[in-house]
């Protein structure tokens, strides 16, 4: 399994380690700048309604969705490929695209990023929080 979600931090603590990428959608509000959005201070960890991908599968989650889940905006306001050490945050437009892409290359358990993406179309955007 590529994808975990939780209901709690019992049950994520239960799972075992903290060696996690987590999956998050953005909540700050339309119009919020690009600079408060990437901060350190506009991300809480551990969200119940994340995905999040082991520590473990880090290799295999970058090598299927490293071309497709790209072009985030990073803490320091640069822009590249995923960052599995830190922030990456995405807007909705491109998590749109990514749905488009997903669902072209049918990466291992696409289906369940896809799902989440699309319940997510009322936030801003999402985070891609690396370890």
């Amino acid at each position: 399994m590529l994808f975990y979600s939780f209901h709690s931090q019992v049950e994520r603590r239960e799972f075992g380690g903290a060696d996690f990428i987590e999956i998050q959608y953005c909540r700050l509000a339309k119009g919020t700048s690009i600079r408060k959005i990437v901060s350190v201070d506009a991300i809480s960890h551990w969200k119940d309604d994340s995905l999040y991908i082991c520590g473990d599968d880090m290799e295999r989650f970058y090598q299927h969705y490293g071309d497709i889940i790209t072009g985030g905006i990073y803490n320091n306001g640069d822009c590249g490929p995923m960052n599995l050490w830190g922030i990456n945050f995405y807007s909705r437009d491109q998590a749109n695209n990514m749905i488009e892409r997903l669902a072209e290359k049918k990466p291992p358990e696409y289906q369940i990023l896809c799902r989440w993406l699309r319940a997510g179309e009322q936030y801003l955007g999402f985070y891609l929080l690396g370890v």
